[in-house]
Parts: structure tokens; sequence; C-alpha cells
């Protein structure tokens, strides 16, 4: 019997271990006797390297070694990869060498310099404080934007990129027939991801084997990337991912770190291990967003959307990490018109190094940042054009009657109904009622304000995916999947999933993940893929290994095959109760030597990306005294499609969510002008905390996907995707009345005072 199947709130079966101190993060399962590994970062932004003085670190108490760039030849590669993309002429962008130790200059403070190997991690830190670094100081930028003293020889004017969509005659013709015109410029602030589990490694070397575990989001790509700088063969490496404490895209790619653990371990026999404070997280991690856009928006009469213009620039840091040059190009433009019908666009993005860390994927990867654009964009409109900003986004939705429609930047929306799912929105956050609470709020001195976001995203990633299953000798079932869990509840949906598909037990199913010698091939974690994409493998591979068990369940029932009947998890001959499990079949081959039935492999592939999207209603409150600005009331509905657990579901909102409003008014990375960073501690950088959120209702209007068979929609970014032009567009609305015309995040209290404020000052002189 199916108990514990799919559309079920099923609790997080994996929660009883971590709840109880059991999990099995990095730092806790390295070798008791690894040496500790601790890095020597550049205290400046940007320098030429004139004296490198590592030999007091060398001789120091319990040290085993030191390497700096020099130390790696014949050792290491220096250099970490990273994709490429093209200018809009067609010449390559500017693509510099990333060192893995900086040779001979550095380019942002926190950029790692030389590696102590130590016996113990006091050890290796007292010794950090013997290495001696002199630099001559070059001029320093940290401003978003093109120019400065060159960090890379490379790229002039510190211009990595000069990319473009569309076509930009085409768009100015439009803009010119138009019969008006909108035009809002808005910043997308940088932020620190600041994972609860910080990002570590550790590795073991048995003479002719390497093992590499490290707390990220995928296995093969750090396999294949080790196996190329160390120079092993790629049977020889073997990479792990044990449990994850939070991933969001920052640990989805190679960094330093991990290829000086690695090398370490082989260079001297021995296991090694490091984990990073949170200090040092806050200054090395990969930041997310960080960029500056003027969006321009052309109706008709009737107010219908004829054209987009959208130019940004965006920072990419003092080096460039895996997919940092595609983030904001074209991830962005996957999602880059929303849900709007509109088929002339122009999108121009210029990519630029600034003297600061390095940025790539933060939650949502390019489509929050496309998202908050167009949303931002529509809602300023309104207010120019003297539109209600819901109306206006309404009277431009792309109908249900037009699916599937294909977007302006070749995106293939299979399904939709964004009419219904904002009517849902309206009634659920009581649209209605907001002008009581509003009268409310200015009887405490608060000006309350309503912002609506409705957006879509494009799920990320390979669209194939890999499992295994195999039945156990003690009785389990190991189920092996490609992707990797970084606390999003994968161990317990895809025993919802196998249970729902084959009627084995779902407390039978052991999940097994992030190991390169036991999963061949997998997509790990990111762009909202994972349940979509393996679950989508996990019952394929289950109706292969049915098929499989069919033969031996006509001979143990003793049936001809046009009498049976796969249902409930079980064979059963048609129109009797006699039946036999897939668990007593197992049982059955074992004993009859049929080894190949106890494990089924199957690679799937998903036809299509699915498009999750929703309405969110924030309504904030500001005191116009103190500038002071919160998020009091916020409702979600949204579109996943065929919901696999949908408490799961829930708590991906909520967290998603979280992120948002925290990016929307109280996170700020904020560097110098000599690119010192000035909010490396939770002193410094506010992370939201409970009393920052309100209470977050979720409600679900659902289209089942056409793009894959179980009709699901990724739903682990759509909070942060659709929060940020929520709060922002409600924050706006709460100070329009004072005069001020333009908020941007972080919208904090002396931020917000200062708008309101300057305003007034303007309007009295």
């Amino acid at each position: 019997m199916i108990k514990f199947g799919v559309s079920q709130p099923v609790r997080r079966k994996e929660d009883d271990r971590f709840l109880k101190g059991n999990g099995r993060y990095v730092d806790d399962i390295a070798p008791d006797d690894a040496a500790h590994v601790a890095f020597f970062r550049s205290p400046s932004a940007h320098g030429v390297i004139t004296s490198l003085d590592v030999e007091g670190a060398r001789e120091a108490e319990g040290v085993l070694a030191v390497y700096t760039a020099a130390d790696l030849a014949g050792k290491l590669e220096n250099s970490v990869d990273y994709d490429a993309l093209k200018n809009r002429d067609g010449s390559d962008s500017a693509q510099p060498v990333r060192p893995i130790l900086a040779e001979d200059k550095v380019r942002f403070a926190g950029e790692i310099v030389a590696a102590v190997v130590a016996e113990t991690k006091a050890q290796a830190q007292d010794a950090l404080e013997m290495i001696l670094l002199e630099t001559d100081d070059l001029p320093v930028h940290v401003e978003t934007a093109v120019g400065g003293e060159a960090i890379h020889d490379e790229a002039p004017d510190n211009l990595c990129f000069d990319w473009a969509f569309g076509d930009e005659d085409a768009t100015a013709s439009a803009f010119g027939a138009a019969a008006r015109t909108a035009t809002v410029d808005m910043i997308d602030n940088r932020i620190i991801c600041n994972s609860m589990e910080t990002r570590g490694a550790y590795a073991e070397w048995d003479g002719t084997r390497l093992h590499l575990a490290l707390n990220g989001q995928g296995v093969w790509g750090s396999k294949d990337a080790l196996a190329k700088k160390l120079g092993l063969d790629k049977g020889d490496v073997r990479v792990t991912n044990p449990d994850v404490g939070g991933g969001f895209g920052m640990k989805s790619f190679d960094y330093p770190e991990q290829f000086i653990v690695a090398m370490a371990a082989r260079d001297l026999g021995r296991s090694t291990r490091w984990i990073s404070g949170r200090g040092e997280a806050m200054l090395s991690d990969n930041g997310g967003r960080d960029l500056v856009t003027v969006a321009e928006a052309a109706f008709d009469a009737d107010y219908r959307l004829t054209a987009l213009r959208i130019n940004s620039v965006c920072n990419l840091g003092a080096q460039l990490s895996a997919y940092a040059q595609f983030i904001q190009t074209e991830l962005a433009l996957k999602v880059l018109t929303g849900v709007y019908d509109v088929q002339t666009v122009f999108f121009g993005v210029k990519g630029v190094f600034t003297n600061t860390t390095p940025i790539d994927a933060y939650r949502g990867a390019g489509r929050p940042e496309a998202i908050y654009v167009v949303e931002r964009l529509m809602d300023g409109a309104a207010r120019q054009l003297g539109q209600d900003p819901i109306e206006l986004k309404r009277k431009n939705f792309i109908t249900a009657e037009q699916m599937p429609y294909t977007s302006a930047s070749g995106e293939l929306y299979d399904v939709g109904d964004f009419d219904r799912v904002l009517n849902r929105a309206i009634k659920e956050a009581d649209v209605a009622g907001f002008a009581d609470r509003k009268a409310e709020s200015a009887k405490k001195g608060k000006l309350r304000g309503l912002g609506l976001s409705f957006y879509i995203e494009s799920i990320l990633g390979d669209q194939t995916e890999h499992t295994k299953i195999e039945f156990a000798e003690d009785g389990m079932v190991n189920l092996y999947v490609g992707t990797q869990s970084n606390g999003q509840g994968h161990e317990t949906v895809f025993a919802q999933i196998l249970h729902q598909r084959t009627g084995i037990d779902y407390d039978k199913v052991r999940f097994i993940q992030g190991d390169s010698d036991l999963i061949e091939a997998g997509g790990g974690t990111g762009g909202s893929r994972s349940v979509t994409m393996q679950g989508n493998s996990i019952n394929a591979t289950s109706d292969v290994m049915i098929e499989k068990f069919r033969p031996l369940a006509e001979e143990e029932l003793e049936v001809a095959a046009a009498d049976l009947v796969f249902e409930e998890g079980a064979f059963r001959i048609a129109g009797t109760d006699r039946s036999i499990g897939l668990m007593e079949l197992a049982d059955v081959a074992r004993k009859k030597g049929l080894s190949d039935l106890l494990a089924t492999r199957y690679t799937n592939t998903v036809p299509g990306r699915s498009y999750p999207n929703g309405a969110h209603f924030a309504e904030v409150e500001v005191d116009p005294e103190t500038g002071v600005t919160k998020c009091v009331k916020y409702t979600v509905v949204d579109d996943f499609g065929v919901l696999m657990n949908p408490m799961l579901a829930e708590g991906q909102v909520h967290g998603g969510v979280a992120q948002g409003i925290g990016q929307a008014i109280t996170e700020q990375v904020v560097y110098d002008e000599y690119g010192q960073l000035l909010s490396g501690t939770f002193m410094d950088y506010a992370m939201p905390r409970a009393d920052d959120l309100p209470f977050m209702p979720f409600h679900a209007e659902l289209v089942p996907s056409t793009a894959n068979d179980i009709g699901m929609k990724g739903c682990g970014e759509a909070g942060t995707v659709g929060a940020l032009a929520a709060v922002t567009n409600a924050a706006l609305d709460a100070v329009w009345e004072t005069g001020v015309r333009r908020v941007d995040m972080p919208l904090t209290p002396v931020r917000m005072w200062g708008w309101i404020n300057d305003t007034a000052k303007v309007a009295a002189e």
C-alpha cells in the first residue's frame, strides 16, 4: 500500500539524525590525525608583490610545509578554471588566469598568497603570523563601473566583457514609435551568502589514489578539475560530499583552497584538512548580485508593452569564478521579460573587474536579478504613467490561451495561468483591506506600502540525471542519486517518489549521494533542478526495474504475461488477490543467483525545462522619524506544478523569502576606497533575524508542467526570485506620499531616513 507517496507533507526523515547531532559534516568526519591547512591572505586589495618571506613559518613549531606559488611547480597547476562568453561583436571576453596562489600581484584583500600545513590548527595559525609580505600598492577600483587602474592586463578600463542580446535598432524604433515610455534606474546590492556551515575539505592519499571530501553541491566537476590540476588519471581521484549545511549556489564550484588541501595530502603523504572561519568566509566566499541597471519600457496608447530596453553593469570582483560571466547575461536573459507578452527586447551587459572578492551564483543565479529589474520597471512605469501597478501588470500578462509561449529570449513557457494566480494572491493578501491597514499604521506614525512582484523562473542545469536502485542484502533498498542535498530534504522526497512508483517501503529506502566512486555521473544540485530532474530519473529507473522483474513475477505466480499487472507496488494476477511485491521478488532473485535483477541503473533526460511562477505581495512599514523599515505582512501564491511534498516546498519558499527580505532591507557588503571589507563580521553585516520577518503564508495555485512526466516545477529558489522586488516596491509605495521617487536595496534606516529628509529639504527650498 502506498502510505507516504508524493504530494503528502511527510516529515523529513533526515532531521532525526540532524537534531540528535548525528550529521556527518566535513569537519566532523575528517581523520583525527589529519594535518591542518591555513591560508595567508593578502591584506592589500591591489599591489605588486615585491617580497614574500615564508622562512620563519617553515621553521615554526609543528609546521610540515609552506607553499607559495613558486612551490607549486610540478605539483599543482596554478589556476582555477571558469567558463567564458563572447562579446557582442563576437570577440572573446577578457580571460585572465586566476591563480590558486597569487604570483606577481594581489588583486583583492583576502586573495590567497601562501598556505601553511601543520600538525595542529593552532600551530598553522601561529605560523601564518610569521609570513612577511611586502607589496607596492596600486590604485584600487571598487566601483561597479567601467574605469580605474587595470586589475588585469587583459582588461583595459577593467572591462571584462561587453555582451548583448536582441535587436538594438528595432528596439530603438519601437521606443521612437511608443505612445509613452518609462525609465527606472536601480541597484542590486552585493551580498555575502553566509551558509550555516562554512566551506571546508579534507583529503586522503594512499600512495596511488586521492580522496577529497568537501561540502559542495556535486562531486563530478571537482573530480575532473582535481585530476587535471594534479596530473592524475580520473580513476585515481575520488570526491565525496558528506552532509552539507547550506550551499545556495556559493558552494557549486571549485575554490583555490580545495586544490591546496588535496595537493598537500599527496605531497606530504598524509591526510590534510581545512575548515573556514566565519571571518575568513566573509572575506573569501564568492559574493552574489552587485549590479547597476537602467531599465526602460515602451507602451502603446492602451498601456500594452511594445519593447524593453535594459542596460546593466555587473561586478565580477577581482578574479573570474566558474559561472560569473553568465549569471547576469545568459542566465538573467532566460526570464528577462518575466510573465509579460513582449517580443522586442534589447539587453546589454558590461562586466567589470573590481578589487573585491569574486562574484558568482547566489540563490537564483541571474533570475532574481532579472525579475527584480522587470518587476521594479513595471511598478515604476505604473507610477510614472498614473496607472495601478497591479492592473498594469495584469494587462500585459501572457495569457493561458497563449501557452505554450516562446519568450523573446527563446524560452518555451509550457504552461501557466498568471491571471488565476494573481487573483488568488489578491484574495489571500487581502488587498481590499490594505487601505484600512495603512490607516492603522498612520495612527502609529508609520508609512505603509504595498508591493507586488509576479515572478517566473527557469529551471537550470543539466536536464539529464542518473539513478541506481539496488536491493541490499540487509533488506534495505539503496537509492543512488546524482544530485546533492544541501539541507533541502532530498532524502525524504526521493524516498517518497520511489515509494510511490514501486511500493517499496518508505522506511526501507537508504539514500546515497555525493560519492564519485559509487555514482557514475550526476548533475549535482543548483538552479532548482534537483527534484525535477532526479524525480523523473527515479521514476524512469523504477519503470526499467519493474520490467526487469516482470518475467520472474510471471514465473513465481505461474501466470501468462497478459494476465499480470503491476499496481500498488506489487505484481498481481488481474481479477484475483494473488500478488507478489518487489521486495519478495528480490529475495527470490537473490536465492536463484539472478544478481542482475538486484541493481538497476538508468540515465534519464527531461525533454524540457519547467517554469515556476507566482505572485508575492509584501507590505512594509516605514518609520519616517528613524527610517526603520520592516516587512510586516507577506503573502505568497506559487505555481510549482505538482507538489512532491507540500511541507518541503513551503520550507523552501520561507527560506528563499527570508534571504530576499534580508537582501532588500538589512544586508549590504561595504568596501572602503582601499578595497578593505568593512562589513566582515555579523556586527557589521546584518543578517535577517526572526523579528525581521513576518509570518509568511504559502498558497499553491497549481498548473502541472507538461515538460516532464511528473508535472512538477522546481521550487528551491522561487522565494528569493519573487521577494526582492515585492519588498522594494512596497517600500517605494510607502514613501511615495512623502515625495520620494526612488529607493534602492538595502532599505536600511539611514538610507530611508536620508531619502525622506532629502526630499523634504528640496521641497522646502
